[in-house]
């Protein structure tokens, strides 16, 4: 029997912010996927959860402040070979944000875009192509739960 050490997983969050019927994607500075457009994202730092690591990602990335309970689960992201860095878990939230919604890139971003979510383009980083599909099963729900919240109570 061989001795091998156990394998580094890194934990991490994404979102796919939602304005309208764009999607928030953010230029990666740099590798892996440096230049491609991403979800914005990142490392959950210790002490924190995944949900709060996604809202504060967001907001260090693109400048969009949104409270953790907003985000809806979205799913785990965990293929062995999803990133190119090593082993990497993500989960990926969705949240919508209002239409006047402004981004601006900060940290690691060079730049922010809102594209249109149905048609984000080719060559997304990582698995993001993946979650923005999975993310669009969730866009009903979430409207239908929405206009509920609206609704005057009787």
């Amino acid at each position: 029997m061989t001795d091998t050490a156990p394998e580094t997983i890194r934990y991490t969050a994404d979102v796919v912010c939602v304005r309208g019927n764009d999607v928030l994607l953010i230029e990666r500075g740099w590798p892996p996927h440096q230049g491609k457009l991403a979800l914005p994202g990142g490392h959950v730092d210790e002490g924190e959860t995944s949900r709060d690591a996604a809202a504060r990602e967001l907001l260090e990335e693109t400048g969009v402040a949104v409270a953790p309970d907003d985000l809806v689960l979205v799913g785990v992201y965990d293929a062995p070979a999803r990133d190119s860095r090593g082993r990497y878990v993500s989960v990926a939230y969705l949240v919508r944000v209002p239409a006047d919604t402004i981004a601006r890139a900060s940290t690691d971003a060079t730049a922010v875009r809102w594209v249109p979510l149905n048609n984000p383009g080719d060559g997304l980083a990582f698995d993001h192509g993946l979650i923005l599909k999975d993310a669009g099963r969730h866009m009903p729900a979430q409207d239908h739960a929405a206009r509920c919240r609206a609704l005057p109570k009787p």
